[in-house]
């Protein structure tokens, strides 16, 4: 029985990782956020960089927002998904909620009218709204942005580094 093929990979790159030049190397997978929202939000130092974008731009609740929901459909406890829907209710979506995201009137108001009994669902309108806002608008600025240019810039002189020990 062979390991599944994702366990193959890992395996391959912890092999050969610095010393072959058929892996992702950082900048290649600096580069590779250039694909999607998705993949930026997937990788540690690629969220990491859009939220610095974000706060720049004065709309990190967005993100913050995402994260929370998606942290929030792991949630097994009753109790606490009432408590975590609460919090995430307070602190994004009723009117003058600190990080208050922007989304549209029927969308807050099913929230609002259905916060009292939560389910693990009760965001997914409101984070797709969120998601398709930083798709749409937030990601191409920040592919465009100083942030992303400046780490895929970084990532590339370490990898040149890397393959070039000897200048």
């Amino acid at each position: 029985s062979q390991p599944p093929r994702a366990a193959q990979r890992k395996d391959h790159n912890a092999v050969f990782r610095g010393r072959c030049c058929f892996h992702r190397s950082h900048a290649g997978e600096t580069m590779a956020w250039s694909e999607s929202v998705d993949t930026v939000l997937a990788n540690k130092e690629g969220l990491a960089a859009f939220r610095t974008f974000l706060k720049s731009e004065f709309s990190e609740e967005n993100v913050e927002f995402w994260l929370a929901c998606e942290d929030f459909k792991k949630t097994k406890s009753s109790i606490k998904i009432a408590s975590k829907a609460r919090k995430i209710y307070s602190d994004f979506i009723q009117a003058d909620a600190p990080k208050e995201i922007n989304i549209d009137f029927h969308t807050k108001n099913d929230i609002s009218e259905n916060i009292s009994e939560p389910t693990l669902s009760c965001f997914d309108a409101a984070q797709r709204s969120v998601y398709n806002l930083m798709a749409k608008d937030s990601f191409p600025r920040f592919l465009r942005s100083e942030v992303y240019k400046e780490l895929v810039k970084k990532h590339q002189d370490r990898n040149q580094k890397r393959w070039l020990p000897f200048l």
